[in-house]
């Protein structure tokens, strides 16, 4: 093995902390203290905003205290849904975080339909401001209690002529972005999917943590025992993830006495059947770019180069310099594939450095494949837990060979 970064070399305050996304799920996040009271008062406002607006538009002070009425009808319904959702065990971030910014948007659609009047029957504005809201509520349900619990089990098959093209292929089970705050029957289906299939050997690229919960005790020690029931033939290798979520002071320390290797900024050579090898990159991420893209210079320079290259990061914004470098497979998550994805849009975020351009899935740029794991689990602090167009995943990669 090579080590010869370490953790310490890394810049001390990490690139997503300063950045515009988390800024505002720092902002949001300020009522998660809030008592239900404090909440009603400060959603006045919005409702008084709707209230007024239909009064004008429509003349008739009446239609605005309708219009307000209904939308303070489903902040009702959607506050009854989050703060429920801990006792179901299905998620558990700051109901009050939440609602803020699912008011934000019901009450701009409410604004929208109280224009409505001005061009026609105010009956039309009405039946607009209900059924948008109904489908938001409808959204809401399926994103929170449906969506993230309908994991997925994606394939990706890569050819290596290192390998004889009838050699027994290589199964590799890559899992991201666990981000636990309770175990939850998510966590079991991914224990029910690894005994089912049974891979070769296990790869997890980060994020074990749910941002919410980073110096939570329970939820460190449900993050060990879910890991400690992970295993594989050829071993189970991982990688830490966002220094905001894998704090380094926390993190590393969850895997002592665990049966599976953390690797940081080191090379392993994983012993297959038959004398076949690859070579394992495991990174750590910092997400300072000229950092880390330094650290995979040194590491592919220092590593193994003739047989299959894995790399292990756990952003794919280091795609460029892996497609450089002719590493063979590229590993990562963090994006989460948007998390809330749209039609034709596609991801509304994703927290790369790199923008859209690698959101989830499959890419091959020169000889390397990379996938990027929409991940398991859900994003922390104000962000809402919820999953839309991005179901959660799990990826089993099948290395076979292609030399005659």
């Amino acid at each position: 093995m090579t080590n010869e970064h370490n953790l310490s070399e890394y810049p001390p305050e990490d690139v997503l902390v300063k950045s515009f996304f988390h800024r505002i799920l720092l902002l949001f996040h300020i009522p998660s203290t809030w008592l239900a009271w404090q909440v009603c008062v400060v959603l006045l406002l919005p409702l008084g905003a709707v209230a007024l607006t239909w009064s004008l538009t429509t003349g008739e002070v009446s239609d605005g205290l309708v219009a307000a009425a209904v939308l303070s009808l489903f902040f009702l319904s959607d506050a009854l849904l989050l703060r429920g959702l801990p006792s179901r065990g299905v998620s558990y971030g700051p109901w009050q975080s939440q609602l803020f910014a699912l008011a934000i948007l019901r009450t701009l659609a409410a604004l929208l339909f109280g224009l409505v009047p001005l061009l026609t029957d105010p009956l039309w504005g009405f039946v607009g401001l209900i059924g948008v809201q109904f489908i938001g509520s409808l959204t809401l349900v399926y994103g929170t209690v449906i969506e993230p619990f309908n994991l997925k089990m994606s394939y990706l098959t890569v050819e290596s002529d290192y390998f004889a093209s009838d050699s027994q292929p290589i199964r590799i089970l890559h899992i991201s972005d666990l981000h636990v705050e309770r175990l939850t029957r998510r966590e079991e289906q991914v224990l029910s999917m690894i005994a089912e299939i049974k891979p070769d050997l296990i790869l997890i690229t980060g994020d074990y943590l749910n941002l919410s919960y980073v110096y939570d005790e329970q939820a460190h020690a449900h993050v060990r025992q879910l890991l400690a029931q992970i295993s594989a033939p050829y071993g189970v290798y991982a990688v830490l993830g966002s220094p905001p979520v894998d704090a380094r002071d926390v993190v590393p320390s969850l895997f002592d006495d665990l049966p599976i290797h953390l690797l940081v900024n080191e090379s392993v050579v994983v012993k297959l059947d038959d004398q076949r090898q690859i070579v394992l990159l495991g990174m750590d991420c910092s997400h300072h770019l000229p950092t880390d893209m330094n650290a995979l210079a040194h590491l592919v320079s220092t590593s193994p180069n003739h047989m299959p290259s894995v790399l292990l990061y756990h952003a794919p914004d280091l795609m460029p310099q892996a497609a450089e470098h002719g590493i063979d497979l590229y590993l990562c998550g963090h994006t989460h594939g948007g998390q809330i994805r749209l039609p034709i849009v596609g991801a509304i975020l994703t927290s790369s450095q790199l923008g859209k351009r690698y959101q989830m899935g499959h890419y091959h740029e020169g000889q390397t494949h990379m996938y990027v794991s929409r991940g398991v689990g859900l994003e922390g602090l104000s962000a809402p837990r919820v999953r839309f167009m991005a179901p959660p995943e799990i990826m089993l990669v099948t290395l076979k060979g292609s030399r005659l």
